[in-house]
């Protein structure tokens, strides 16, 4: 109803006299002023279409980081229903400064299987350069998507890599899944990883619950760590499956816009399962409404470090050519009233992406004293009335500091020149046949299978050759164990599932591991 006033608005003041329209005090005088202006007078020709548009994107440029303005063309594909599979690459990107940023992989999609990384800037796209050149959004989708079993050559451009790489990726059926694994980490605690919150997250949920209930489950670990977010109400549905009747999930509210509020309604099936969540810096949105849902009633453990901070509601807005505005209208509070957005200064973008690298320079994502609240950021938990802390994101009731011993500089180098990754693949291409016959099972391979010397010193040559070398022995031998765990989940992702990665990789988890105990210790 609130569209078509507008709409009616901007018609009414369109056919009054410039005489009474100059005499609104309204900002849309100048604009109607300035349109009017450049229209008539100016020297060329000029796209009136492209001016109003352009003023629109103006607008919100000085906003928030999440309201946007997309055209017709990319409005319709925005809208494509994704509920079931698409054909295509298989990531996940935005557009930042006129270049596609690949903001994630899909979990066993094609992209991720050939060694594409988040944040990795696709520049060209079968020779076709699309970086610099201000290509419409659409245009870039319609030449990344293809039918199953087409090939097509991505150019890259990878921080910390001079040179542009070069990735022939093979199109193939994207599956919407949101779940990555389910399975028991130990006898009576079961694992649950969630990559996102879409329309079918719920059922999946409780899918793969049933079957660790079936299997003794007496505890969950629910790993949120690098969850983006997705669908509210998905959010909404998983957070009522372990609370009360009537126990707040979250709320919204904004400057022109009433507080709504989202609670349970009393059928939750997990009300008595000891939850421990997990996150990560990377938690977001939708996956910090259920976070912060469990904390704040006081029905589990949050166990990591302080997430993401995304607590923005977008509304979208139609324009009659099907373009669309969507634009901030409220934020996202948890139950004890903290907002889940993070600071941000308006029109600055560049300070607003740089969030979590600062975190990391200021020490946070390795010591959590580094962070300092003051009495204004101080909540309490409803049920039991402990302290929690507001100022974006949600910090965890158990921090997990990260662990950069571990993942040592020269792996870092090796893992983004794409060495690592190039290297499995030409192992588990020519072994793929000998390695399926020789492990039956899962458990046969974890219990059995050791990455051979000999791939350690391909990767090892291979970094040479690249000028990516340890700068001591001891690198290389705090690095060894880390590239070993990690060969070993891929090469039990290939032949086996996503279930199996993560039966291998959350084994050296210092998160999960933690979590783990947790669990284990109330048993």
């Amino acid at each position: 109803m609130k569209r078509y006033i507008y709409l009616s608005l901007l018609c009414f003041f369109s056919f009054l006299p410039l005489s009474a329209q100059l005499k609104s005090d309204s900002p849309l005088r100048k604009l109607q002023i300035a349109e009017m202006a450049i229209t008539n007078f100016y020297v060329d020709s000029v796209n009136e279409q492209k001016l109003s548009e352009d003023a629109i994107r103006g607008m919100l440029k000085g906003l928030d980081p999440h309201s946007t303005y997309t055209d017709a063309k990319e409005t319709k594909a925005m809208n494509e229903p994704l509920q079931g599979d698409f054909e295509g690459i298989g990531v996940q990107f935005n557009m930042i400064e006129d270049t596609l940023v690949v903001i994630q992989p899909i979990v066993n999609g094609p992209s991720q299987k050939v060694g594409i990384l988040a944040g990795d800037r696709i520049v060209s796209v079968n020779d076709s350069t699309i970086a610099g050149v201000k290509m419409p959004r659409i245009d870039i989708m319609k030449m990344l998507r293809g039918k199953k079993g087409t090939k097509v050559k991505l150019g890259i451009v990878r921080r910390g890599v001079n040179n542009i790489l070069t990735f022939v990726v093979t199109r193939d059926k994207i599956p919407v899944h949101t779940l990555n694994a389910a399975y028991m980490i130990r006898p009576t605690v079961g694992y649950i990883c969630l990559e996102s919150f879409g329309m079918k997250t719920h059922e999946e949920f409780m899918d793969a619950v049933r079957g660790l209930e079936k299997q003794g489950m007496k505890s969950l670990i629910l790993d949120l760590q690098d969850n983006g977010g997705g669908y509210l109400q998905a959010a909404v549905q998983i957070a009522n499956e372990f609370l009360k009747d009537n126990e707040m999930i979250v709320y919204t509210e904004g400057r022109n816009v009433r507080r709504q509020n989202y609670k349970a309604i009393g059928n939750g099936r997990l009300q008595k399962m000891r939850i421990y969540v997990l996150v990560n810096e990377f938690t977001a949105s939708a996956a910090e409404i259920v976070t912060g849902a469990i904390q704040d009633n006081d029905r589990g453990t949050v166990v990591g470090r302080r997430t993401f901070g995304k607590g923005l509601v977008q509304r979208p807005f139609d324009f009659p050519d099907g373009s669309m505005m969507r634009l901030t209208i409220a934020h996202y509070y948890t139950p004890s009233g903290r907002c889940i957005q993070k600071p941000y200064k308006k029109g600055d973008l560049k300070d607003y992406e740089m969030d979590l690298e600062k975190r990391l320079k200021h020490g946070e994502l390795t010591n959590p004293d580094s962070i300092h609240f003051d009495s204004s950021q101080k909540f309490y938990t409803l049920r039991n009335h402990r302290v929690v802390y507001g100022g974006g994101g949600i910090m965890p009731d158990y921090f997990v500091p990260l662990d950069t011993t571990k993942y040592t500089k020269y792996h870092r180098l090796l893992a983004a020149k794409n060495i690592i990754m190039n290297a499995y693949l030409k192992y588990v291409d020519a072994n793929r046949t000998t390695l399926k016959d020789l492990y039956k099972s899962f458990d046969t391979f974890n219990k059995n299978y050791v990455v051979p010397q000999s791939l350690l010193d391909t990767i090892i040559a291979e970094g040479k050759k690249e000028k990516v070398e340890p700068k001591d022995k001891a690198e290389l031998t705090a690095t060894i164990p880390y590239i070993k765990v990690q060969l070993k989940a891929l090469v039990a992702r290939d032949l086996w599932d996503m279930n199996e990665y993560y039966r291998v990789w959350n084994e050296q988890s210092d998160i999960v591991n933690k979590a783990v105990k947790l669990a284990s210790d109330k048993e």
